[in-house]
């Protein structure tokens, strides 16, 4: 081969690494120059004000501590979500995370990303699987103990009181691990005195518009609704809009409690509008990217890691209200 016709081959080369690496901003395998950190992270959607401060808080960690982080937004469907997990495999990115739609379905993906020898990390939300092998650690928030709490709330406040307590459910999306453990362990809680009642429980898929349109099915259907229990913020002030468009005042006529702990859920209790709100904090950015190190390095880490939370009284959410982050 002449030197001309070497040189031409030599060019052709470097410009087909370089489209390589310049069309994502890393390299064909999903890593960038320069050994950093690759990190799939495969985020349920954008249903909520608590999941957009999640994906923010992921996304600036992610950003601060020099992790390359390949995002994808599942639109609350686990085929999605299933799809970016497989993408992550084939791009042999170095430890995936995500937050599950559902607790079931995932053993079959999970045990490719093992077999590829990719560590995984759930955030936020459990999965439902025997094989605990399948993933590396879980962070979250312990969804039974927020589901106890409101009902310690509920079963302090009608303490002495006589008479039936009507209560209506908002539920989170169903099969979720949230949804399932926010609801039994308000059961648990309010199981034990007889004048609790809930008298419809229903979906609302943990948004604003959803838990509106129950709401509205709510009121027309029960004679007398005493309390709402919401799985979350978003569905609890939708259903205030219903409350209120029924021409009934919500937190007098209908008490509130809810889970989440989000600046707009703060401000409706300033309002008076949520008598009382548990907290579930999104902002797991900075924990994550610690646990990616450290799996990725074939560190030890607990099998699972709860995050510290609190609740909120209208008064407490007042005060917390000029500082509140998300």
């Amino acid at each position: 081969m002449s030197k001309r016709a070497a040189a031409a081959v030599l060019a052709g080369v470097m410009i087909v690494g370089l489209s390589a690496c310049s069309s994502t901003g890393g390299s064909s395998d999903g890593k960038k120059p320069g050994g950093k950190l690759v990190l799939g992270f495969a985020q349920v959607g954008a249903e909520s004000g608590w999941r957009t401060a999640n994906t923010k808080s992921v996304q600036e960690a992610a950003k601060k501590a020099g992790i390359t982080l390949k995002f994808s937004d599942a639109q609350q469907k686990q085929e999605n979500q299933i799809k970016a997990i497989r993408s992550f495999i084939q791009q042999k990115v170095d430890v995936i995370a995500f937050s599950p739609v559902v607790e079931s379905g995932w053993d079959t993906v999970l045990k490719e990303a093992k077999n590829a020898h990719i560590p995984v990390i759930l955030t936020d939300r459990a999965i439902d699987s025997e094989d605990t092998s399948l993933y590396a650690t879980f962070l979250g928030s312990d969804f039974v103990e927020e589901g106890k709490k409101a009902g310690d709330w509920l079963v302090k406040e009608y303490q002495g009181k006589p008479g039936e307590v009507n209560i209506v459910q908002l539920e989170g999306t169903t099969g979720s691990a949230p949804a399932n453990d926010r609801k039994s362990g308000f059961a648990d809680v309010i199981k034990g005195d007889p004048k609790f009642k809930v008298v419809a429980s229903q979906t609302g898929d943990f948004t604003r518009a959803k838990g509106k349109e129950v709401m509205q099915a709510f009121l027309k259907a029960q004679p007398r609704i005493d309390v709402l229990y919401a799985h979350n913020d978003d569905m609890a002030l939708g259903a205030i809009q219903a409350i209120e468009e029924a021409g009934k005042k919500p937190g007098t006529d209908i008490r509130i409690v809810s889970v989440d702990g989000v600046k707009d859920a703060f401000t409706a209790m300033s309002q008076g509008k949520i008598n009382f709100d548990v907290e579930c904090n999104p902002l797991l950015g900075d924990q994550l990217m610690e646990l990616a190190k450290k799996v990725k390095n074939g560190e030890s880490v607990e099998r699972r890691i709860k995050t510290v939370e609190g609740t909120f009284t209208p008064e407490q959410a007042t005060a917390a209200l000029p500082t509140r982050q998300y």
